[in-house]
This record gives structure tokens, C-alpha cells and sequence, in this order.
């Protein structure tokens, strides 16, 4: 399959990239290998991760290229992987890394409210994106090491970010929180954002249907409480989708601004949460699995473009955020200024774990067990 090509292709030259750099985007994409390597069972997955990875974990477990007096949201969610390495290899190093980005978490500034601030260069600030960068590696080091120790906290943070970032008028949650209220960027009566940035509704997504899968049933108030702020997002999110293309916009809201274009990492995000959320029950796989194949088929059809014979994904807004000072304003006009690019690691990498949720789906099919 073209599909599958194209992701070994990618992983190939993704394992050998040895940049001087630890930080989110690289594990979107491990993730995604991850994911297919163990629907599959096909070992390049779990040799690309292993290659990539030998370059990042030493001996000791230090992280080559951590700083780790830099407290920020974005150098926790390549940890994610190390679960699973350290699973499949019984090495101490992996477990010892954990443990050097679990007391960065316990070390980061926060919100009065108890929340992280996204990094300490952004000062009392939510943003959607660390929702996912942190909470689900720190949900998961909880339940599979410490006891649901910090449960609480965790819960108390997406509790926040509902309250805070949350429109009853639009449905859909805004992409960060100045809770001083003094940002470019920030309304100075809601210290929110005035924009609905796809990928950011994205990430916020994940990280619910992730928090669901990760939490314990056991402590059953919150695990079902993670579903219901997830459908109802969810809900929200759908209310925007394009109905021609079945794809969603870079600036979710407003498909009728010239310069919008309807965005990939963004749309393979929700494609994502969507068939996770059908495999996991949490969504009716006879009402919502077509919805999710549908933007997949879409991805696959729209955004995969041939040149010259090699096979590239389309499309992708390169990076998006807010400041640090005065640039970055969160206008309509930045989020559209934002470079489009071919083959970016998050929009390549969400589209992997799209598509292992969708086979991961279909064998579930093949079993008659979302029956």
C-alpha cells in the first residue's frame, strides 16, 4: 500500500535524524510507530523507535539535549514512548528517564488554579496544546507506577480548562489562558485567546481520549468524566467539519476567511480521537467509526500528493502559537501566516496514529468484538 510506504519511508529517515533537539514533535511520531508496530507486528516499527531513541537515552538515563532546569510542557511528550521501550526491554535507563521528566512535571510553575503554566517563558498561561504534551505521560506514569498517587491533580487541571477555556456559544474550547490577562494576545476581561486554532482543538482531543484509555476504571468517577468532556467536545468539533471534503479548517471557525485552507494535522488528530474513541466504547462505533474513516479516506485522497514518484503529505501548518511578547498575536491574519508544509513530523505523525487506530478497529471487526 501507498500508505504504508510512505510511513516506512518516513520512519526510515526519522530514525538516522540525530538534530541536537529533544522536544514534542518527534513523539507524535514514535507514537505512531509505536501503535502500528503492535497492531502489525511488523519489528521495523519497533527497530525505527529503537534507532531514534539510542541517539536521545544514554547508558544512564540521561536525555541527551534536556536541559532540565527548562521547565516547558513540550519536552515531556517524547517521553511517552520510554513507557513502552521500557516495557519491551526491561532497561532501567528508559524507567530512569521517566523519572528525570516526572520531577521536571513536579517541579513546573503553575496557574493559582493549580494548573501547569504551558512553559516558564510562558508565565501563567494554558494552553491547549500542553494539555498534551504533559497529562497523558503523567497519567500513565500514575497508574503504572505510583499508585494514582496524583490522580487528583490531574483531574483538577482538565476540570480548569473546561471551566476556563471552554465557549457555550461556540462549542468549541479557545487556544489558551492568560490568567494575568496582560498578553498581546489575551481579551483583557476573559485572558483568553480570540481564535479556534485547529490543531490546538486537536491536541485537547487527544489528550482526553488518551486520559480515558490511561486512567484507571477503578477510580470510576473521573475515568467516566474524561469520556463526557470528550464527547462533548467532540460534539462541538464536528458542528465545523467541511461537508465537501469531510477535512477541517486551520482556523476551525471561520472557513469563509480568504487564506483559511482546510489543514492535515489538525483533521488526522480528530480522525484519531474519533476511531480511539469508538475502539475504546467511549463512542458508538455504528454512528461515529464512518465519521472517522471518512477524514482518513479524505487525508489519504486529498493530502497525499505524488512528485517526481515520491509520495508527500500536504498541507501542514507548520507551527502556531502565542508571543512570547509582542509578535504572535493570535489574529486571524497570523494563524494564516504560519508556513504550509509537506511532510512535517506532527502532521505525518497524527496521520500514523490515525491509521493505527483505524486497523486496530478493523481487527477488532475481524474479532466481532465491538460487537
Amino acid at each position: 500500500m501507498v500508505l504504508e510506504q510512505y510511513f516506512k519511508d518516513y520512519l526510515t529517515a526519522f530514525a538516522k535524524d540525530d538534530k541536537p533537539l529533544w522536544n514534542y514533535e518527534a513523539g507524535v511520531t514514535l507514537l505512531g510507530a509505536q501503535w502500528l508496530y503492535e497492531v502489525t507486528e511488523d519489528p521495523f516499527y519497533k527497530d525505527r523507535i529503537v534507532e531514534f531513541m539510542d541517539h536521545h537515552i544514554m547508558e544512564d538515563g540521561t536525555i541527551r539535549y534536556l536541559d532540565t532546569n527548562e521547565l516547558n510542557l513540550d519536552k515531556i511528550n517524547s517521553g511517552k514512548i520510554l513507557f513502552f521501550l521500557y516495557e519491551q526491554t526491561g532497561q532501567e535507563r528508559y524507567k530512569k528517564a521517566l523519572d528525570t521528566l516526572i520531577d521536571m512535571l513536579h517541579r513546573h510553575p503553575r496557574t493559582s488554579t493549580g494548573n501547569f503554566w504551558h512553559k516558564t517563558i510562558y508565565p501563567y498561561q494554558i494552553w491547549l496544546d500542553g494539555l498534551y504534551m504533559a497529562l497523558p505521560l503523567y497519567m500513565e506514569y500514575e497508574t503504572k507506577y505510583n499508585g494514582n498517587e496524583n490522580y487528583n491533580d490531574i483531574y483538577s487541571q482538565m476540570k480548569n480548562v473546561r471551566r476556563l477555556l471552554y465557549s457555550e456559544k461556540d462549542h468549541l474550547y479557545y487556544h489558551a489562558y492568560d490568567e494575568k490577562k496582560v498578553m498581546i494576545w489575551a481579551d483583557k476581561e476573559t485572558g483568553l485567546s480570540h481564535n479556534f486554532w485547529l490543531r490546538s482543538i486537536g491536541w485537547h482531543l487527544m489528550a482526553l481520549i488518551d486520559l480515558y484509555e490511561l486512567s484507571s476504571e477503578e477510580v470510576f468517577e473521573q475515568h467516566k468524566q474524561y469520556a463526557v468532556w470528550f464527547k462533548e467536545a467532540l460534539k462541538g468539533v464536528l458542528k465545523y467539519q467541511d461537508a465537501e471534503s469531510g477535512l477541517f479548517w486551520q482556523l476551525i471557525a471561520l472557513p469563509e476567511v480568504e487564506g483559511n485552507y482546510l489543514e492535515t494535522s489538525g483533521s488526522a488528530m480528530i480522525a484519531y480521537s474519533i476511531l480511539k474513541g469508538c475502539r475504546l466504547k467511549v463512542l458508538q462505533a455504528e454512528k461515529y467509526q464512518a465519521v472517522g474513516e471518512r477524514i482518513l479516506k479524505a487525508l489519504h485522497d486529498q493530502k497525499m500528493v505524488c512528485i517526481d514518484g515520491i509520495w508527500h503529505l500536504k498541507d501542514i501548518c507548520e507551527v502556531a502559537g502565542l508571543g512570547p511578547k509582542d509578535e504572535r498575536d493570535g489574529s486571524v491574519e497570523y494563524y494564516l501566516s504560519e508556513p504550509i508544509v509537506m511532510d512535517e513530523v506532527k502532521g505525518v505523525g497524527a496521520f500514523m496514529m490515525a491509521y493505527a487506530e483505524h486497523l486496530k478497529l478493523k481487527a477488532l471487526n475481524e474479532k466481532g468484538a465491538l460487537q
